[in-house]
């Protein structure tokens, strides 16, 4: 039988037909985004300074992600005393603060210009899923997690495993759920990290603490791990009690479970490879190798998205798995071919097998909604987003 996860066209043919028509649900208000706040920062002087005819995400992302790629290619080429420039770490927090910034103020773009469409909603939530990996990347090097290189695996990938999480109860639900501490308070508190290793030097953090005698980049990590169990805590409770399919499924009549399959291979393999390395190929390369995951979960939650927006079956084999595969294949026959090799193999494959399936995603949804996808329009389209008041909200009004 023809799997549509494997051919675009399917899936954009299926994607067409129901999600121009679909409305994004959306419940909860986080602690540092209330309504009042978000109009003041939105109504001066980012939102109305913004052209009308400019989507506000797509220069945000290429800002956010320009310096922890520079700052990743100078570390890669330098050991462990290496300490990137004071001004890496500025830039990087003035490019997060300008992504958040144009990020929360894209969606308003998109209703005072009239052009709300699933196009953008994609463009939302890929170019997230890439501002997680380069960020949680960044944020480690300017920690310098490097000396630990467990803290350094877990601190990148459970930015991954947290991200995907959100959208897969988001699939069992078929709403969107925003805590108390969601995306806008993890990433203002990156933006602290890095300016503090501006101002006090990445070496701060290896600074102990006289009574304490431990580490003061434990703190980071610490809250890394709090946050985890908060937030998991919460999105297992939506998914493990049922979705809003028949029988409990979910939004596609499929097990709850199911969506599970495909950030576990990802997480599995990304142990086993890091653990069972002859070569010690992630303490050598930590960020081209947690970039090449990146890559794969991009592509992965992608994909959740869209099967969340068509109610379709998200289907588990994907050719994005090629890379990871090569790395365990090669490991499997005792390094037949270097490994630092075979991973940058696996970089080139991931990396343009994501960058083929969302370029080829976008042309062709946009050609169907005759939109532009750089730029925005004036013609009339209808609302996409749909507000559930809270809990709380709800009793207030009664």
């Amino acid at each position: 039988m023809h799997n549509p996860s494997l051919t675009v066209p399917c899936l954009c043919l299926q994607f067409l037909k129901i999600s121009s028509h679909e409305k994004m649900k959306w419940v909860g208000v986080a602690f540092v985004d209330p309504p009042s706040t978000r109009s003041l920062f939105c109504n001066y002087p980012c939102f109305e300074k913004t052209p009308g005819r400019k989507a506000p995400v797509v220069p945000g992302q290429w800002i956010s992600n320009l310096e922890p790629v520079l700052q990743i290619c100078r570390l890669e080429k330098e050991d462990d005393s290496f300490q990137a420039p004071y001004w890496t770490y500025l830039l990087c927090a003035l490019g997060l603060f300008i992504y958040q910034s144009l990020d929360a103020i894209d969606g308003k773009q998109a209703r005072r210009t009239n052009s709300c469409s699933p196009l953008g909603e994609l463009f939302d939530h890929g170019c997230d899923s890439l501002s997680t990996v380069f960020m949680a990347v960044g944020a480690s090097v300017a920690v310098r997690l490097g000396t630990h290189p467990d803290w350094l695996f877990f601190c990148s990938f459970i930015g991954m495993f947290m991200f995907y999480c959100a959208h897969w109860q988001t699939y069992v639900s078929g709403v969107l759920r925003f805590g108390k501490v969601d995306v806008t308070e993890i990433q203002l508190a990156l933006v602290t990290v890095f300016v503090l290793s501006t101002f006090g030097g990445a070496a701060m953090w290896d600074s102990t603490i006289p009574i304490l005698e431990i580490k003061l980049k434990i703190f980071p990590v610490l809250g890394v791990v709090g946050g985890a169990i908060f937030s998991c805590s919460n999105y297992f409770h939506v998914i493990l009690h049922g979705g809003v399919g028949k029988n409990g499924s979910t939004i596609a009549g499929t097990s709850v479970l199911s969506p599970g399959l495909h950030i576990g291979i990802i997480i599995i393999l990304a142990i086993m490879i890091y653990k069972k390395s002859a070569t010690n190929v992630f303490e050598k390369h930590p960020c081209l190798y947690t970039l090449m995951f990146g890559c794969v979960f991009a592509k992965v939650s992608q994909k959740l998205v869209i099967a969340h927006m068509t109610k379709s079956e998200l289907y588990l084999q994907d050719t994005v798995f090629f890379g990871p595969g090569l790395l365990f294949l090669d490991q499997y026959f005792n390094n037949f071919v270097d490994e630092y090799i075979v991973l940058w193999i696996a970089m080139v494959i991931s990396s343009f097998d994501m960058m083929m399936y969302f370029s080829a995603l976008c042309l062709q949804i946009s050609r169907h909604l005759h939109l532009n996808i750089f730029k925005t329009s004036y013609h009339e389209a209808p609302e996409q987003v749909q507000v559930l008041p809270s809990k709380s909200h709800q009793n207030n009004m009664d």
